[in-house]
Formats: C-alpha cells, structure tokens, sequence
C-alpha cells in the first residue's frame, strides 16, 4: 500500500464526537459544549502542576475542536472532507465556495494538481485468461469403443485466449493505451497487439486514435461527445487492410439518461457485420435489468437479463435468456464476493445448437480468469444437473476448507496492519483518556453528590468495549468484577455528562469521547450501563454508533454472544 492510502487508513479526530454534539448541532450548541469543556479541562482551573499540565493537553483539542466548528467555512470544510482537508497545502477557496459541495470541487482540483507528477508514472494493467474445455465425452460418447486419453480419460483443453491491457496517463488529459490478444484453439494460434492514443478534449468529449497490427494492419478513429447532460453520442472509423483489399467499417452509439436508474442506447453498424440495435438498462442497488432487441445482416436477436443483487450476502444471481436466427439459450448463475477484491461466479447455460455449458470465472483485482467448460452438444437432463450441483458442492466445500481459513487470516492482517498503522494513535488516546477521568475527579464528585441527593441520574457502573457473555451469570460477575483488557471503566466520564438528570450521546463512536479510547481496535463494541434513576435500578446495552438517551423505558437487552 503506498503512502497516500496508508494516510488514508489512519484514524482521524471526530470533532462533534469529543464535544458530544450531533452534526447539525447550532453555533449556540457548539459553544455550550466549549464551556463545558472548558470548566472541566483549562489549566486555570487546576493548582496542581501534574494536573495543570494534563490540563493543557486536553484544553489544546478542545479549543481546535471550537475553532474549526464555531467558523462556518472551516467547518463545511471539515465536514465534507475531514482534518485530511483542513490540512490540504494549496487552499485557493474564495468566499463564494462556501457550500460542501463547492468546497469539494476545489479540493479535487487541488489533489489532481498535486498528485499529477504521481499519476503520469501510474499504469493501469489488466487481463483476461481464458481456458476452453471440452468435457462432452463425460456424458455423449460418439464411440463407447474410444479410449480418450485426454485430461482425466473424456475432458481435454481446446484452447487458450490472452488478453492483455496497459493503460498509461501521460497527462491529466492525455492517455496511452497498449494491448494485445493471443488466441489458440486446436493448435492454431494467431494474436494482435495494438496501441492507442486518447486525448480528453474538455469534460464532455475525448478522441482516441487506434493503430494495430495482426491479421493486417487496422486503423481505427474513435470519440464520445456528451450533447447535453443526458444525452451523449458515440462513434468509430476503423479500416483494416489484408493483402487482398481494405475493409472499413462505422459504429455510432447514441445514449440518453431516461432517469436515476436507467441508460437507454441506440447502436448502428455498418460494414462486413452490418447490423442496428437498441438496449435498455436500468441498474439500482437491488437488480440490474438488460434488455437487447439486434437487427444484422447475419444475425438477430432478442435478449433478456436480470441480476438480483444481495449485498448483505456479498452475493448476486443471475438469469438470462436470447433468441435469434443462430439458435437460442437459458443462462442462470451466480457470483459470490469471496474477498475484498475477489469475485468467483458460475454459470450454466443450455441452448440450441450450443448444447450445454458451464461457465466458471475468477475475478481478483483487474485480472480476469475464465473457463468455459462445454458438457455437452445435445440438451440432456444429466449435464444440466451436473453442471449446476457440482459447482454447488465445490463451492462448499473450498468455502469450508480454504477460503474461509484464508479470509480470516486476511483480515486479522488487516486488524494488525490498521493497529500498527494507529499504535501512537491509540497509545495518545489512552494517555488523554487517563489524563481526563484525573481531572474529571472533582467533577465527577459534585456531580454525582448532586444527583443522589435530588434521587436523579446516578451512573453505578458503565463499561465499553467488546462483551461475551455466554450467559446471564456470567454477565453479572462481568460487570461486579474488573474489567478485562478490551474491555474499559467509562463510569467517571459518563457521570460528569449528565446535565439535569440527563445523559445523551449522540450517533456516533464513543471512542472519541473525553475519558474513552479504544480498548478493542477492529471489534465490535458495546456500551453497557447500570444507573440509578428516582433510587430505581436500570441498566441498558448500545452498540458502539447508536445513540443513547437515558433514563427512558428500556426493554431488557440480552448481551450480544
């Protein structure tokens, strides 16, 4: 991971958090819970030295958390790019880009020009490796008498395809494109390899020349123009030459933004494959719908496709369906998330006269692995069922024996990498937070001596971090008892935010509240509280964001196991 991402996975200060204000709290809000600070943390208000100098580290964070929210332009920078922003080198921004949006485009255009000498070294490189297997032989023998002596006695390789891409920006407007396709099938084997200059003449129009070589070299013109904010066009020249004549031929796509979610395109060929078409896709964050009707000289064809997606699950399914002059076919499938930047996805697909298909693909970063598998040319029940239970069960039982084992030792590395990256982080938040239950002590005192008296809010006992309970006895030793290593006391800090019997936390971590820090770095917490309200016994369990606003009618929560 380079510099600029490993910045970017360093914990920041959350500002309305240590103040304990919403983010939309009112400049009224924001300077009530300065002076509450204040009487708690300035160094004025403590004689002793040890705890005056304690003061000043705790009072510095408070007055920086003030003076960004308290100005409305720091902080509409604050709250649409984070401390990242205010530290930005270059800030032009002039009165008028008060807006967070506003704000943003400057900030962008400060980081592109920042980073460009960084960009011109970048290259993009993806691939695809294709491999074609025939397996027809498990299940349709021409001859019985036939000993195969292929790959596992029936399925054999019958050919490879490599495709390769380098992407090179040489400017911020300017882009060099290289790539080139290998193909081999029965032991016949041709490739090209081409190489493409793309220049972005403003935000709504670039032009790309293409010159390759192969079967004959080819030349190729291409654009895009945006005709409106929903409307956009594009097109292509190519030529190829062959020792016997040149052929030219012309695509133009013509696209429209019909609403949040949908794309519609109109598409005409002219050439050796003359054909016109038109799509209609509408993608949202549950389905993504394809419709396609082509009108070819050699071929036509209507087709339909439907993507569910279930990202709680990290999982899509998929169905298609085309029917054309060539013939038709069934598609259904699925993809799986398998890691952060790993897709594996199957899919079989039955039709005439292609018969029957198993599709398997592997997707790690931006490199693609394929391998169509063809089970067989006729459309009979066995490859069918054996095209789609066996993926299942392999998938079963890799996910139980390696890539469950191999993504939970990913992200523990990740857990060590995100602690080691935030180890001072963490190590100063749990010295401030030392450093503020001290000088919270006199107040904390007052305060709790003021609500027993008047029978208000009493905090007996407050814990934060990660609970395991695996049941109600051991709950209670729990909380009787010492608390464990990520597992912290916030009884002190707590007691001194009640305000008039009154504690409220707002939506956000309770990390970065005075007197709390992180005991449990990449786990889940919990907050868990008993308090005394009217001499009345409560208790309450919140997750780490959930806000809090006690006392009120609780329904006993069981811990989270």
């Amino acid at each position: 991971m380079d510099d600029e991402s490993d910045q970017d996975s360093v914990i920041e200060e959350d500002y309305y958090s240590f103040l304990n204000i919403p983010r939309n709290a009112t400049p009224d809000e924001i300077h009530q819970a300065f002076r509450r600070h204040s009487r708690l943390y300035h160094p004025d208000k403590h004689i002793d030295p040890v705890l005056k100098k304690k003061a000043e580290v705790l009072f510095s964070r408070t007055n920086r958390a003030y003076e960004v929210l308290k100005d409305p332009h720091q902080r509409a920078i604050y709250d649409s790019l984070g401390v990242k922003g205010l530290e930005t080198k270059g800030w032009e921004i002039v009165q008028r880009t008060q807006t967070p949006q506003e704000i943003r485009e400057e900030y962008e255009r400060i980081a592109r020009e920042r980073e460009q000498k960084r960009l011109e070294q970048r290259t993009n490189p993806t691939g695809n490796i294709t491999v074609h297997v025939n397996a027809t032989d498990l299940f349709n023998k021409y001859d019985e008498d036939y000993e195969s002596d292929g790959l596992f006695g029936g399925v054999e390789i019958t050919g490879m395809t490599f495709e390769q891409s380098i992407e090179a920006p040489l400017t911020l407007r300017d882009k060099l494109i290289l790539y080139g396709t290998l193909d081999t099938r029965n032991g016949v084997g041709v490739g090209t390899i081409n190489v493409a200059a793309r220049r972005a003449m403003s935000a709504k129009n670039y032009l790309e020349f293409d010159v390759g070589g192969g079967n004959g070299p080819t030349l190729s013109l291409k654009g895009y123009h945006a005709l409106t904010d929903r409307v956009f066009t594009t097109g292509a020249l190519s030529v190829q030459f062959s020792p016997e004549k040149a052929q030219s031929a012309i695509a133009s796509t013509l696209g429209m933004q019909l609403d949040k979610h949908t794309v519609g395109y109109l598409t005409y060929k002219t050439g050796y494959n003359s054909a016109m078409s038109t799509r209609l896709v509408r993608n949202n964050e549950r389905s993504f719908i394809s419709l396609s009707i082509q009108f070819g000289y050699f071929s036509s064809y209507a087709s339909l496709s439907y993507t569910y997606k279930m990202p709680e699950k990290k999982m899509k399914l998929r169905g298609a369906f085309k029917i054309g002059t060539n013939g038709y076919f069934v598609e259904y499938g699925a993809e799986k998330r398998v890691s952060k930047h790993s897709f594996l996805s199957a899919a079989v697909r039955v039709g005439v006269p292609t018969g029957v298909s198993l599709r398997l693909k592997l997707t790690r970063a931006s490199q693609t692995y394929l391998l169509p598998i063809t089970l067989c040319e006729d459309v009979l029940p066995a490859p069918v069922f054996y095209g789609t239970v066996a993926p299942l069960i392999t998938w079963i039982i890799v996910k139980k024996l390696i890539v469950d084992p191999v993504v939970k030792e990913q992200r523990e590395r990740e857990r060590e990498k995100q602690k080691e990256l935030n180890k001072a982080r963490m190590l100063e938040k749990q010295r401030e937070a030392k450093a503020a239950v001290d000088l919270m002590m006199a107040t904390f005192s007052r305060i709790r001596a003021e609500e027993e008296a008047k029978g208000g809010l009493v905090i007996t006992k407050a814990l934060y971090g990660r609970f395991v309970y695996p049941d109600r006895q051991n709950r209670d030793q729990e909380i009787g008892s010492d608390p464990k290593e990520d597992v912290i006391d916030v009884t002190v800090p707590l007691q001194c935010l009640v305000v008039n019997s009154r504690l409220v936390l707002h939506e956000a971590s309770k990390s970065e509240l005075p007197g709390f820090y992180d005991p449990c770095f990449g786990e889940e917490k919990q907050l868990l509280l008993q308090y005394l309200f009217h001499r009345q016994t409560h208790e309450c369990l919140v997750k780490d964001l959930e806000p809090l606003r006690i006392p009120l009618q609780y329904i006993f929560l069981q811990p989270i196991v």
